[in-house]
């Protein structure tokens, strides 16, 4: 093959056209992937609307890729032809800053971004750099494995950040809400599932991944929480969650983008409460989190799609109507 089909993002705020490139070709430390399974991540839909700054373009969207191996690039040890790997978020670090050499590699200035600032996996092949290709769990097929490379990262380093927290609140409860809640559960914590308000399906939703309330944001938790996490864009939440939890507690930011925070009194932040933000991700939390995902198999609730369908499925996470994460299916 000498051409392939992807998805290109050609300006911000327009819908995604299906086009075929030449089949790119993988450089020294790079593989060369067939697309097997690309999740759809909230982040694109920053990235489509123009909330994150600078894109490549055209790009590319997609960061949560399942692929196979198809061609190595020059001096590529670690993975071989035909070896399945997943493609995450973070797709190139410099190894050389200050951040990198502590092991906060995802803090990186000059760090790539697999879907915004290089190629992701909104196509039916893509080039990943090798060292941020990860093994993936055999107990996940293609589309359950895809949403783990984002929805399950993050929600593993938010829930991480949290602490030892016993009672967890959880605001916005999509993709990433509903593998968090299932790992909180298996640790023994207590879950509090905090919905779009009148969301009753997605409440139920939440019930069903473990959660012993689901209710409204615009409710008041039933009990004192001991931290809480904001997947939701929202930044009205975070006075929402300051109220609700303890003295001494955590509310963890999510989101790689959030809409203003208002205004509050500062008693609601006083009592050594803290305020969070996760961001990016390390190549040693994929490595924790896929091996907890191993243990503790996970339902992962994924409506798949076709490639060429990839603008229907930005709208339907737009309208909040998924239940889980939608999943392109390149079919070629």
């Amino acid at each position: 093959m000498t051409s392939t089909r992807a998805m290109l993002l050609e300006a911000p705020g327009r819908p995604l056209r299906l086009a075929d490139r030449p089949m790119p070709a993988p450089g020294p430390g790079q593989v060369l992937l067939r697309v097997r399974a690309c999740a759809v991540c909230r982040t694109d839909l920053h990235v489509s609307e123009g909330e994150l700054p600078n894109p490549k373009l055209p790009l590319v969207m997609g960061h949560e890729v399942v692929g196979e191996v198809v061609a190595l690039g020059q001096g590529v040890t670690r993975l071989d032809i035909g070896t399945r790997a997943g493609v995450p978020w973070v797709g190139w670090t410099c190894g050389e800053c200050r951040y990198c050499r502590s092991g906060r590699e995802n803090l990186c200035d000059r760090a790539r971004f697999t879907g915004y600032t290089i190629d992701g996996g909104f196509a039916e092949h893509t080039v990943a750099d090798a060292r941020f290709c990860f093994p993936l769990p055999e107990n996940y097929d293609d589309a359950h494995a895809a949403p783990l490379l984002c929805a399950g990262l993050i929600g593993h380093r938010c829930l991480t950040a949290a602490g030892s927290a016993e009672r967890l609140g959880i605001y916005g409860f999509g993709a990433a809400a509903h593998l968090v809640a299932q790992v909180a559960r298996a640790q023994g914590r207590r879950v509090f599932a905090f919905t779009r308000p009148g969301d009753r399906d997605g409440q139920a939703f939440a019930r069903e991944m473990g959660a012993e309330w689901a209710g409204g944001s615009d409710e008041a938790s039933p009990i004192e929480l001991d931290a809480a996490i904001i997947f939701a864009p929202v930044g009205a939440l975070v006075p929402v969650a300051l109220r609700a939890v303890a003295k001494g507690g955590t509310v963890v930011c999510g989101g790689i983008h959030m809409s203003p925070i208002p205004p509050f009194p500062y008693e609601i932040l006083w009592g050594e409460r803290v305020i969070r933000s996760v961001a990016n991700l390390t190549r040693r939390d994929g490595q924790d989190f896929l091996g907890i995902a191993a243990a503790t198999p996970l339902r992962v609730a994924t409506e798949p799609y076709a490639l060429e369908s990839a603008n229907e499925a930005l709208a339907d996470l737009r309208s909040g109507r998924l239940r889980g994460a939608a999943v392109l299916m390149p079919t070629r």
